[in-house]
């Protein structure tokens, strides 16, 4: 039944990206970037309702009022899915991603995201891409939007040891940007390079915001206790509920066999 119903939810989601981007064409390059970002929500919740329907699984937002109404800021989330790529979207009033360049080059979908304006950085130059990253964000903020950055870089497996890269650090310092926390345990239920998903309850929770003025190394320190404790506890929820994730404990004891060998 898992097997099943995951795999009439993937064919399902896929092709409703395919047939919205489709069906956006004749209109979406003439909109405006503030109502190109409504039609990316209407994916977001039509990709939710398919994914309870389907598999099942339910979804909890928590801390919302945590996030500001007005003006822009840097949102620095846990990423363990593609589940948040869009389920963060939805929450945000005019948000921006800092996405890898290469995906701007994906037919359709990198020229929704340009139309978008998103931030494009190439991984291949770093300490090039860490300036050219800080200066388009810094101008997107100013202009009261939201920029969305994964401090790891890439989706994470549950449970596995937090490697927050500096990328977010510096764009807190140089922007003098505050910084919402966002912790979640979707990786429990869409795990990444599998096609299974799971029912269950995904969590995202928005933590309190991290105002400008910290040095870099408590700014690190902060972001990564703030969102790292909030995780594990948003996934300790998940394995003590019912259903329980048959992945949690999985993931749980083969780090916990990585820490003990080391």
């Amino acid at each position: 039944m898992l097997f099943a119903r995951s795999l009439l939810f993937n064919l399902v989601f896929y092709l409703s990206i395919t047939l919205q981007l489709i069906f956006w064409i004749p209109v979406y390059f003439f909109l405006k970037r503030e109502d190109c970002w409504n039609v990316v929500r209407i994916w977001g919740v039509t990709s939710l309702w398919f994914q309870n329907k389907i598999v099942g699984t339910n979804f909890s937002f928590e801390g919302l009022e945590n996030i500001p109404q007005e003006g822009g800021f840097i949102v620095g989330g846990k990423h363990q899915s593609a589940w948040e790529t869009f389920a963060l979207l939805l929450f945000l009033k005019d948000p921006s991603y800092i996405l890898k360049r290469e995906l701007m080059y994906v037919p359709l979908f990198g020229w929704f995201a340009a139309k978008a304006k998103v931030v494009s950085v190439n991984r291949g130059k770093r300490s090039v891409a860490l300036s050219m990253m800080t200066r388009a964000a810094a101008k997107q903020l100013k202009e009261g939007r939201q920029i969305v950055i994964y401090p790891e870089g890439t989706r994470v497996i549950p449970y596995s040891p937090p490697v927050y890269k500096f990328g977010i650090a510096h764009m807190y310092k140089e922007t003098g940007c505050r910084v919402l926390p966002v912790a979640l345990n979707s990786g429990l239920f869409w795990p990444r390079q599998s096609f299974l998903r799971y029912p269950g309850t995904i969590t995202m929770r928005f933590l309190p915001m991290i105002e400008p003025g910290l040095t870099l190394d408590k700014f690190r320190q902060r972001l990564e206790s703030d969102i790292e404790t909030a995780t594990n506890q948003l996934m300790a929820d998940a394995e003590n509920s019912e259903p329980s994730p048959p992945l949690a404990k999985k993931f749980r004891k083969r780090f916990a066999a990585r820490v003990n060998q080391a």
